[in-house]
């Protein structure tokens, strides 16, 4: 499921968002302003972000413009109040990806989301290869060395997730409201017999492997990497 971060100080437009994006398929992260955004940048992973312009303390140009200078090239659809070239300019130069001007057609939204992520190769692709292993979403199955293994879905949404971001550590709650979902009844240690069967699968894997970080959740590293 795509995390998309909604950043807009207007809550019924938030709200509005959240309930198209999460009818659509994706999880919606709502915050309030710029610096909001950025705080939850750190500690969540999201695939896309839907910004106001005009916000208090940091405004979407600010947004945008902080986190291409720190090297994130996640897209950004930024939401403009005002259809003005100069708008549309200083927002391309800050490096946003697309533009929409208010009101906005929630459906175009979803189409324009789409579409940002299809460039982005997080939707079209659906394939991740670490070293000579790659991952197949719509077939769940893993391939190296000339064999392909076939796995359970949980366990293969896991190991995708993981290796979508390798180095970047994931808590067990994090794991859980991503692969099993937020309203799951499942025990959270879930996570850590389905970590286990993965690691007996990789145990021959010469390109990954899943290492445990104490106190603080999963991660997939590239061995001799």
């Amino acid at each position: 499921m795509f995390r998309i971060l909604i950043a807009e100080d207007d809550v019924e437009l938030q709200q509005l968002f959240c309930r198209v994006l999460r009818r659509s398929g994706f999880e919606p992260i709502p915050v309030n302003d710029g610096q909001e955004a950025l705080e939850m940048l750190d500690r969540e992973i999201v695939d896309l972000i839907v910004s106001d312009i005009m916000m208090p303390r940091v405004d979407g140009y600010e947004l945008v413009q902080t986190l291409r200078d720190a090297g994130s090239n996640i897209p950004v659809l930024m939401i403009t109040a005002k259809d003005r070239f100069q708008d549309m300019q200083l927002g391309f130069l800050s490096g946003t990806d697309d533009f929409m001007v208010k009101p906005v057609n929630v459906n175009e939204m979803v189409l324009r989301i789409n579409a940002l992520l299809r460039r982005a190769k997080m939707i079209s692709d659906r394939r991740q290869t670490v070293g000579g292993t790659v991952l197949e979403f719509d077939s769940f199955t893993m391939r190296w060395g000339g064999q392909s293994y076939i796995l359970p879905q949980k366990e293969f949404q896991l190991l995708y997730k993981l290796a979508s971001y390798p180095g970047q550590i994931f808590t067990r709650q994090q794991l859980m409201e991503d692969i099993w979902g937020p309203d799951s009844e499942s025990d959270i240690h879930t996570v850590d017999v389905h970590v286990g069967r993965l690691r007996e699968r990789l145990r021959e894997n010469p390109d990954l492997e899943i290492i445990t970080v104490r106190g603080l959740g999963f991660k997939v590293v590239r061995k001799n990497g």
